[in-house]
């Protein structure tokens, strides 16, 4: 994969809006359903982050790439599901994977509304869960809200690694890079680390006491 990458990441490197455009498009391809299981989208972004430190891209912009295409993919395939309701889920080409729509569904009523949260990190269920949720009734603003935070801990998780990496590698082989990489990852890290947390215990709390239920 990593070599099938290098022409991409070459083109990039000479072409920075290209980018952006790129991880946008990996993002919003990978949040939909069925396309969704075939793309290798968080791989094309773990790729291109790791030009960050080098300053052909900048790491708010990946970030706001990433999760501007996530959110898009999610949003649309919650209100498909939201408007057509059940009947989608048996309809072409969802219809063709009778065993992932199984999954989704017992994952999203396992977990209710954290089952949007953590989706974002299950592969290939994260790109059925959002039209499953909608399916099923979920309230559109409790999906969007914890959907905005889910992104923003996915993109976080899977741009920051690769930073991080390669940011070591040039202090270590003294090549140049950028001062404010260093001061962003430590903002992104906490803010989006208390966001998770105070979601979660949120979640638990309503839910302590019984099973858990689908969100509506």
């Amino acid at each position: 994969m990593t070599s099938l990458l290098d022409p991409l990441i070459a083109f990039v490197s000479a072409h920075p809006w290209l980018g952006y455009l790129t991880l946008f498009l990996a993002a919003l391809l990978e949040a939909v359903p069925v396309v969704g299981a075939v793309i290798p989208g968080s791989t094309v972004i773990l790729a291109l982050s790791a030009l960050v430190p080098g300053g052909e891209l900048r790491l708010e912009g990946v970030m706001a790439a990433a999760a501007a295409g996530a959110l898009l993919g999610d949003a649309t395939a919650f209100w498909l599901g939201h408007r057509s309701q059940r009947a989608i889920l048996g309809a072409w080409p969802l219809a063709n994977y009778p065993r992932l729509i199984e999954e989704s569904e017992t994952f999203f009523r396992r977990w209710g509304t954290l089952a949007v949260l953590f989706a974002r990190f299950v592969p290939p269920v994260r790109a059925f869960v959002p039209i499953t949720a909608g399916s099923l009734g979920m309230a559109p603003w409790k999906f969007y809200g914890v959907n905005f935070i889910a992104v923003l801990a996915w993109a976080s998780a899977h741009t920051l690694p690769g930073v991080l990496a390669v940011s070591a590698m040039h202090r270590y082989a003294g090549l140049p890079h950028h001062e404010h990489v260093g001061k962003h990852l430590w903002m992104y890290a906490v803010v989006g680390g208390a966001a998770i947390l105070a979601l979660a215990i949120r979640t638990m709390r309503r839910r302590r006491g019984g099973a858990v239920k689908p969100a509506k």
